[in-house]
């Protein structure tokens, strides 16, 4: 099994390589789904806030490999390749390790390109303010993110337009089936 590691700040566009994986027939797990489903458990609700909570709390409560090894319960066991939306860390990037070979793909955008973004974007959570966003940013480096987007295998720059960007998330998601293809020539892994 081979593990896309999707990973990026907020507002940067990883939506834009799930849209691509999907279009492409690739699965896509989402870390945010074990996040969700537990922050539901304990506040019976769902918002962007109390999901960061719920992540800083699991981490805590559990280590640092804990969502990544609750996402890997729920990846499909017969898929060649499947694409694992935010991974946040290095811990959770040996996890992964461990249970398939991995890629990371990291998207990119300025921290002024993200903000207005987030801005145009309006999700509930998603920061009104420069200071809301600057705190946000700071969690999402508190765990580890800036070291897995430094080791990326793929990075995408995701200053343009929308079509900019899929073009070159199917580009490297391409390169990726190609690559697995290529790879599964019936050799051994003890070759």
């Amino acid at each position: 099994m081979i593990l896309v590691l999707l990973t990026g700040m907020p507002g940067a566009g990883k939506s834009i390589v799930v849209k691509a994986a999907e279009e492409m027939g690739l699965p896509v797990v989402s870390m945010g789904d074990v996040v969700r489903e537990e922050t539901l458990k304990r506040y019976g609700i769902i918002t962007p806030d109390l999901m960061l909570k719920t992540s800083s709390e699991l981490r805590r409560e559990h280590g640092d490999d804990y969502i990544a090894l609750k996402t890997i319960e729920r990846l499909p066991r017969k898929s060649g390749i499947v694409v694992v939306d935010g991974v946040r860390s290095l811990v959770e990037v040996e996890t992964f390790r461990r249970a398939g070979d991995t890629v990371i793909v990291a998207v990119h955008a300025s921290p002024k390109t993200r903000f207005k973004r987030l801005l145009k974007r309006n999700r509930p959570g998603d920061p009104k303010s420069i200071e809301e966003f600057n705190a946000r940013d700071s969690l999402e480096l508190s765990f580890g993110i800036g070291s897995v987007i430094a080791l990326a295998d793929y990075l995408i720059v995701n200053e343009g337009s929308f079509e900019e960007a899929y073009k070159e998330a199917k580009k490297i998601l391409s390169k990726v089936v190609s690559n697995a293809k290529g790879n599964s020539g019936g050799r051994s892994t003890s070759d």
